[in-house]
């Protein structure tokens, strides 16, 4: 209850406030007159004992205590240890006459003990060691408000009292007296631990430790249209990782010299090799050259001889989320698809751009929780080892058992990792005093594990976080390099660990659905995201059956589709989402690509004629296996290659258009409604549908015109003949009446004769056959046989633009 009050800030109530200084006036009154004789005690002189009371623990806190170093971390007889760090006055009022003692506990004997100290907080005088007495402490004669001092103190390994071998609490703390309490006690204080092993042990305790490489998603399902098909990126975010300095370039000079297993998404070696093999990023509407293809050689170089001689675990490819899988996705058809092609590609990716052959047969969900739906995921792609975490599978037990045992009904075999280690890094490592913490606690839980059960040997697993930080990444290898001196622990690799002899006692029993953690339910990807991968997935196998290379557009969105289902998703769902927008929205800008040319309404003069249809193709590649269907809506006026259906087969260029032509047979005058629909061979519809009219007429305008000139010129000719006529009759009078009709007579006979036949001539107008000016040729003439499908294309790419409107099929 004091430590609690410690935290809260909280003190006695008013009421025991006052019954406390009642009983003390009625106490101290018969020595008051003692008091007064004896001598003065100035109040810094004032006894000590107080400051090992509750009431004093409340000012514990006033200075705030780091330790920044401890070394050596893993002492032996005849070391010193060193120690470094800083005191700051958190406090309003100056410290005086302070020091900075060290104190030695007794040896812990369990793990839960070395987890209880690690969450006090405060100075507590019954559980806080005294200081040691052959310690060197650090004077700090004044430290004023909001200030900080170093301190460095180093005693050597046989002051410390360290009577055989353990795990001992450590701690720091600063003495020290302010104004309003003039007198020494605890004002700040640190505590850590020492694991002490001079000696070797005779069984050593085989530690596993999972050395992750893992990224988020960063290609995008886009590629250029180059024969490499360039990859182009979402974004150049992961050139900063791969940088000197950077995360992954560290976890790489870091792991080369320790004893890791290494534990591998291929996505990120896919994309690193990408990245080094030429791409392109994203820049608005933009693809834009990327700037790091050097970068990524450098790195892919250095972890090619980093995993020489290690053991290289892939995840399925991309690192698919299990528990989103197993909890949303797996009543999605098709979704667990997704997990056995992402396992296939896995090995094939490592061992080609490592030179490795890397263990396919692990499965790791987040954070090592795992239920019954989980392992059924898990294992359904063909992994038959899961990586569970010791606070998801728990083992009742006094001791920490091996990590490997059968699962379930013993066809799975789980590598639980211990938690307390695996965890034991995730905080902020930033700061010198949290590293140094973390490595001290993780030393120390290694001895304890070791010392649990001396008699026996047992496997160890330990898997951190999938994604850690610089800082983090660092105070990893400096823990598995206080292990190197291999005195209670030796090295080994996941491999090995799973097939360890399993603890008899140790828990097989998959954990019911109702314990896994609500946080890590929460993350997951909603059914929703499996239902998007369902439609990119159907849209892409409508797609592929169509093209004469489907492998340019099957491979880029395959490996987009299990992108997104990575784990990189959890706490980044608008992100998530984007991600599957963009890869569904480039794949149908790809589908209509090949599309129906809009096509007029069209008019025919006759009973017979042919229709063309114009299918467009902007791919890169040719399309086959595709059906053009028309359809008439009225059988009985118009017929289509002598059906209402009628269906030919197409096949077209990359970047060309073709025409494809059908016979029509109309039966009555009159405005049929056509449409034309693209399938693919198996009758599925591609794309949208194309509607227009066709018009049946047997007299066409053009004939009406020429029927019209030649009643014109009909009634031209009979106004000339009856004009001549007239005049003929009025010369012939006039010859009478003059007396020379004798000497006319003869011509007025030859016109006679000659206007019958130039009336004639006037009559019959010209070009009124059927191959005359009034016959318009088209598509649709009868002058020969009619083909389904022009042999070439028609025109290229760039005449796609729809008929002009009154496009006419005359007979």
């Amino acid at each position: 209850m004091a430590e609690a009050a410690d935290i809260k800030g909280t003190g006695p109530s008013p009421a025991r406030r006052w019954l406390r200084r009642t009983l003390t006036v009625a106490v101290g009154a018969p020595l008051l007159a003692g008091l007064l004789q004896a001598p003065v005690v100035t109040p810094s002189a004032v006894a000590a004992p107080s400051a090992t009371t509750a009431e004093d623990a409340t000012g514990s806190k006033t200075v705030d205590v780091s330790l920044d170093t401890l070394t050596p971390n893993t002492p032996v007889e005849g070391d010193t240890v060193t120690l470094t760090g800083t005191v700051t006055n958190r406090g309003k009022r100056t410290v005086t006459d302070a020091s900075v003692e060290l104190r030695v506990g007794p040896r812990m004997t369990s793990r839960s003990e070395i987890e209880q100290v690690t969450g006090r907080t405060g100075y507590r005088s019954d559980s806080d060691p005294a200081p040691a007495q052959d310690a060197p402490t650090a004077k700090i004669p004044k430290l004023g408000a909001g200030l900080s001092a170093e301190f460095s103190l180093s005693v050597p390994v046989s002051a410390l009292g360290l009577d055989e071998a353990g795990v001992y609490q450590l701690g720091v703390s600063l003495s020290g007296q302010t104004s309003d309490r003039p007198y020494p006690r605890v004002l700040g204080i640190e505590r850590t631990f020492l694991p002490y092993q001079p000696e070797a042990t005779e069984k050593k305790t085989q530690i596993s430790y999972l050395w992750p490489l893992i990224s988020s998603a960063h290609v995008s399902a886009e590629t250029a249209t180059d024969d490499q098909q360039t990859p182009v990126f979402e974004d150049d975010a992961l050139a900063a990782e791969l940088r000197p300095g950077g995360r992954l370039d560290q976890m790489v000079t870091l792991g080369k010299d320790l004893p890791v297993t290494w534990v591998i998404d291929p996505d990120l070696l896919a994309t690193v090799d990408a990245m080094a093999n030429g791409y392109r990023v994203k820049e608005g509407s933009l693809h834009v050259p990327g700037a790091n293809k050097e970068l990524a050689e450098r790195w892919l170089g250095a972890l090619e001889k980093a995993v020489q001689g290690h053991k290289v675990v892939a995840l399925p490819f991309a690192d698919p989320d299990l528990a989103s899988l197993a909890h949303h996705g797996k009543d999605v058809p098709g979704s667990l698809g997704h997990l056995q092609s992402a396992t296939a590609l896995a090995g094939m990716t490592v061992e080609t751009i490592l030179h490795v052959q890397p263990s396919t047969d692990f499965a790791w969900p987040v954070d090592g929780a795992v239920d019954p739906a989980i392992v059924s995921v898990a294992t359904s792609a063909g992994a038959d080892k899961v990586i569970a975490r010791s606070d998801s599978v728990r083992d009742d037990l006094s001791y920490t058992p091996s990590a490997a045992r059968p699962l379930g009904n013993g066809s799975t075999t789980a590598v639980v990792s211990d938690a307390l280690l695996s965890t034991a890094f995730e905080g902020d490592m930033v700061r010198a005093e949290g590293s140094t913490l973390a490595v001290q606690e993780f030393l120390s839980q290694t001895l304890a594990i070791t010392l649990e059960q001396p008699e026996k040997q047992r496997s160890v697993v330990v898997a951190p976080q999938r994604v850690p930080t610089v800082a983090q990444a660092q105070t990893m290898a400096a823990a598995l390099r206080g292990l190197s001196g291999r005195r209670w622990s030796q090295p080994s690799d996941l491999v090995a660990a799973a097939t360890a002899k399993p603890d008899p006692d140790a828990s097989t029993s998959v954990p019911g659905s109702a314990r896994y953690p609500k946080k890590l339910r929460d993350q997951e990807l909603p059914v929703q995201a499996f239902r998007d991968m369902k439609t990119t997935r159907d849209e892409l196998n409508d797609f592929k059956v169509v093209l004469t290379l489907p492998d340019r557009v099957v491979t880029p969105f395959g490996t987009a589709i299990n992108r997104e289902m990575s784990t990189s998703w959890r706490d980044r769902t608008r992100a998530a989402t984007i991600y599957r927008g963009n890869v569904l929205d480039y794949l149908q800008e790809l589908t209509k690509s090949i599309q129906l040319v809009d096509k007029s309404d069209l008019t025919l003069s006759g009973r017979s004629a042919t229709i063309p249809v114009t299918v467009q193709n902007k791919l890169v590649q040719g399309v086959d296996h595709l059906v053009l269907r028309l359809t008439s809506n009225n059988k009985n006026r118009l017929k289509i290659n002598g059906d209402r259906i009628a269906e030919l087969p197409v096949k077209v260029g990359a970047g060309h258009n073709q025409s494809v032509k059908f016979d029509a047979t109309a039966a009555v005058n009159g405005q049929v409604p056509v449409t034309a629909q693209l399938y693919t061979e198996d009758g599925t519809p591609y794309g949208k549908p194309m509607s227009f009219i066709v018009k049946v007429s047997e007299i066409t305008p053009t004939v009406m015109l020429v029927i019209a000139g030649g009643v014109l010129l009909l009634a031209l000719a009979g106004v000339r003949m009856y004009t001549q006529r007239k005049r003929l009759a009025a010369q012939t009078a006039e010859a009478e009446t003059n007396g020379a009709a004798d000497a006319e007579a003869p011509g007025a006979e030859a016109a006679d004769a000659e206007a019958p036949g130039e009336a004639e001539k006037a009559g019959e107008p010209e070009g009124t056959g059927a191959d005359g000016p009034g016959a318009e040729p088209g598509e649709g003439g009868a002058g020969g046989p009619e083909q389904p499908s022009d042999p070439t294309p028609d025109t290229g790419p760039e005449s796609g633009d729809p008929s002009a409107t009154g496009e006419k099929v005359d007979r």
